[in-house]
């Protein structure tokens, strides 16, 4: 069965009460509970993480490369400032697609540099927690050609 790593970044842990206006009132383990109904649908396994950490993600990433088929991450305030993530993803070679609940070109002009998109296949934005599904669904799809 192949795997799926799925990595929420900083401050994830908190969706549901952060800022709902921008992020929503979907909480984590909702998002999470609706990436399994579809990874279990197609056959998937998923190995799903969140940490505040720079260092466990870049660890994780790093370890991942002979263990899952692909990665979907959203590196939340990591996107605009970890040289250190961007890099554990291009060495690690894994199929990569990168999320965020926010359209982050409409945010803060801070927020509007993404150093993962480069080293990522595709980016889904802006639609919620919809990203994360929209995500994996491609992710899926880009795996199966």
């Amino acid at each position: 069965m192949k795997k799926i790593l799925v990595i929420h970044g900083p401050n994830l842990d908190l969706l549901g009460q952060r800022e709902p206006g921008i992020y929503g009132k979907t909480t984590l383990k909702e998002i999470n509970a609706s990436l399994e109904k579809i990874a279990k649908k197609n056959g998937l396994a998923l190995k799903i993480m969140q940490s505040n950490h720079e260092g466990k993600i870049v660890d994780l990433i790093g370890k991942g490369k002979n263990i899952y088929a692909g990665l979907l991450i959203n590196p939340a305030a990591y996107t605009h400032t970890s040289v250190a993530i961007r890099d554990a993803i291009a060495a690690s070679g894994l199929l990569t697609v990168e999320v965020h609940l926010s359209n982050i070109y409409s945010r803060e002009e801070f927020r509007q540099k993404s150093l993962i998109s480069p080293v990522a296949k595709g980016t889904v934005l802006g639609f919620g927690p919809k990203s994360y599904t929209l995500g994996l669904l491609a992710l899926i799809d880009l795996m199966s050609t």
